[in-house]
């Protein structure tokens, strides 16, 4: 089966106790799902930390203030992972579970009741009859409250993805994070380019973030070998090396295993990234959607203000 990814169910902009259901369902495909929040304050999503997920996401965006069917189904769309979608089956999860299965071309199956391997049940005709379709790949699956058991269990601290394109306020946000985290006695900082860099000439903007705090520059696999200006001595990955740093920033790079296994133990992993799919997203703390161009330069002047 697929990944799995709940939308989480919000209330007054914290997330709803029926979202433990929706995760008990999302179970029932096997592995651990994912739980997205939407949210506009990334300190929401903590309120799924419990709820038995394998791993949350907080979509951050202002869209999320109020519901505005359009503006979610456009901002969740460029957050939430590839695979089969699980929404409640309140009025509004129902038309964002529609929404986010026409853009994604996906079958939906509203209102289920029960899940058998790839087999939904629902109810037809008001509920006086009840149909099994079954599914063979992704779709979007709306279900409704009290038929699941509500999954337990923590998750790590949620990844946040901000969607509101606003690059000053997220940089600012994850370095007050960074701040309260690391020990300034622990001064160990890597910041790394991938291929999405564009050229090596472009790793001058890593190098110059390094300078003012006193950082490393590193490189994925990618760029290495593309790249015969960027040293394989530079390269952060199973065959490279392995970093255990404090705070690890990745710009431009996807996020394969190859390179996840020589950065993924850092205590906090930033991720800069035009790709809202990219992989390392899944296992960053931070994550900025933007090209390097807008958001290295607002780090750099974030961080020579912290610095100075």
């Amino acid at each position: 089966m697929t990944q799995t990814i709940v939308i989480a169910e919000m209330s007054n902009n914290a997330v709803h106790s029926s979202t433990a259901e929706l995760v008990a369902a999302a179970k029932t495909f096997g592995g651990e799902p994912t739980v997205v929040v939407p949210c506009v304050d990334a300190n929401q999503a903590a309120g799924a930390a419990n709820m038995g997920a394998g791993s949350i996401i907080a979509a951050k965006s202002g869209a999320f203030t109020h519901y505005d069917a359009k503006g979610w189904a456009s901002a969740l769309d460029a957050v939430v992972p590839q695979g089969t979608l699980i929404t409640g089956a309140s009025p509004q999860s129902k038309d964002l579970a529609a929404r986010l299965a026409a853009r994604r071309g996906l079958s939906v199956v509203q209102d289920a009741v029960a899940i058998d391997g790839n087999n939904i049940t629902s109810p037809v005709y008001s509920g006086k009859a009840m149909q099994t379709v079954s599914i063979t790949g992704p779709a979007v699956i709306s279900v409704r409250s009290n038929v699941f058991a509500p999954a337990s269990g923590g998750a790590g601290e949620p990844t946040i993805v901000d969607t509101t394109g606003d690059v000053a306020t997220s940089v600012q946000e994850f370095m007050a994070r960074a701040s309260e985290r690391l020990d300034v006695a622990e001064a160990n900082i890597v910041i790394s380019g991938g291929r999405g860099m564009g050229s090596p000439e472009n790793f001058v903007h890593l190098e110059a973030i390094a300078d003012t705090i006193g950082a490393a520059v590193g490189a994925s696999r990618a760029a290495v070998d593309t790249w015969e200006a960027i040293p394989h001595a530079m390269q952060v990955g199973q065959t490279g090396k392995t970093v255990n740093p404090n705070l690890y920033i990745a710009v431009g790079i996807s996020g394969a295993i190859q390179h996840l296994a020589g950065m993924r133990s850092s205590k906090y992993i930033v991720a800069i990234n035009k790709d809202a799919d990219a992989p390392i997203f899944q296992h960053a703390d931070y994550g900025i959607v933007a090209t390097w161009e807008e958001a290295l330069p607002v780090l750099h002047d974030s961080l020579k203000s912290m610095m100075g």
